[in-house]
């Protein structure tokens, strides 16, 4: 007489570690789309732009600002639609980074760009406050600005990246990711 053999005997080992690993991808990575060193570098592709426009080291209607606007974002857009499997967060992070970074630079050059004629307050508010209250108003105010232009920047863009993996997979394209 044989003894029934427990039903774990003859399964095969299973471990509950959670989801396979993705080649190329670290884990970590994989909740934003890209990894955050990448989305990082995006940001960062943007930041010459930045400073260039701020100290007026280019013409704004210039073909050269027009090329510092313009490619980093469809280094974005390409990098996300080839590689990202949330293209839309992936960009909307990145443009997060790139509103800090304007926050940050617009800030860190308000004297270059200002010097002795700073900016006001107009309206009811002329005058109203003291120069230094004022001052702050108005640098929260860019601030805030930045932040929503940055975010703003990294949505149309996912939008427009995830786009373009809707229409290469509905075409029977393939993508990396």
């Amino acid at each position: 007489m044989s003894s029934p053999q427990h039903p774990s005997a003859s399964a095969p080992a299973v471990r509950a570690t959670g989801p396979a690993p993705t080649i190329g991808v670290r884990r970590s990575s994989r909740g934003l789309g890209l990894p955050l060193v990448v989305i990082m570098g995006l940001a960062a592709l943007a930041v010459p732009r930045i400073i260039a426009h701020d100290l007026g080291l280019v013409d704004p209607g210039s073909l050269a600002n027009t090329a510092l606007a313009v490619l980093p974002l469809v280094v974005w857009v390409v990098v996300a639609m080839l590689w990202s499997r949330r293209p839309l967060l992936s960009l909307f992070v990145a443009g997060g980074l790139l509103g800090v970074a304007l926050a940050l630079i617009h800030n860190l050059s308000w004297g270059a760009v200002f010097g002795d004629d700073p900016p006001s307050l107009g309206g009811a508010l002329q005058g109203v406050l003291a120069p230094g209250l004022e001052e702050a108003v108005l640098r929260g105010a860019g601030t805030i600005s930045s932040l929503v232009t940055g975010l703003a920047t990294g949505v149309v863009c996912g939008l427009i990246a995830w786009g373009l993996q809707a229409l290469v997979r509905a075409s029977g394209g393939r993508l990396p990711v």
